[in-house]
């Protein structure tokens, strides 16, 4: 028993010093409401966020669940401590509700995120009567 014990504790600060030496990744937020905004308009968002651990944060791949969300990610790794941003843009030519998920794949400890975009695009004569 004191040897299953002893395996499982070894086991477990291998784990706890591997995680400790990668990089973390920390949104300020993970969704962006665009809230009623109209046709369009703006479509561009920025979520921000910070590489919380202790190695450089790189940002592999960014990918959208639709074609009319564009993720743009930051080409450079981000050194611990530092802040990057991962820009969106939404196409507001179309009307309706908005409900995208933009994942994030990067060295981190957590290797794949999911953020979120919602809101809705409302036609401009509707936005005017409110």
């Amino acid at each position: 028993m004191k040897n299953v014990m002893l395996i499982l504790f070894i086991g477990f600060l291998g784990v706890t010093i591997n995680a400790q030496d990668k990089p973390q990744i920390k949104f300020e937020s993970e969704v962006i409401d665009y809230g009623e905004i109209a046709k369009g308009s703006d479509g561009v968002r920025q979520f921000k966020f910070t590489n919380t651990g202790n190695a450089p944060l790189v940002i592999s791949r960014v990918y959208s669940s639709c074609g009319c969300t564009i993720p743009k990610k930051p080409e450079k790794p981000i050194a611990p401590g530092d802040a990057g941003v991962i820009e969106v843009k939404y196409d507001t030519k179309r009307v309706g509700p908005i409900r995208k998920t933009i994942t994030v794949y990067s060295n981190a400890v957590e290797a794949t995120k999911a953020i979120k975009i919602k809101g809705t695009v409302l036609d401009k004569s509707v936005l005017e009567k409110n």
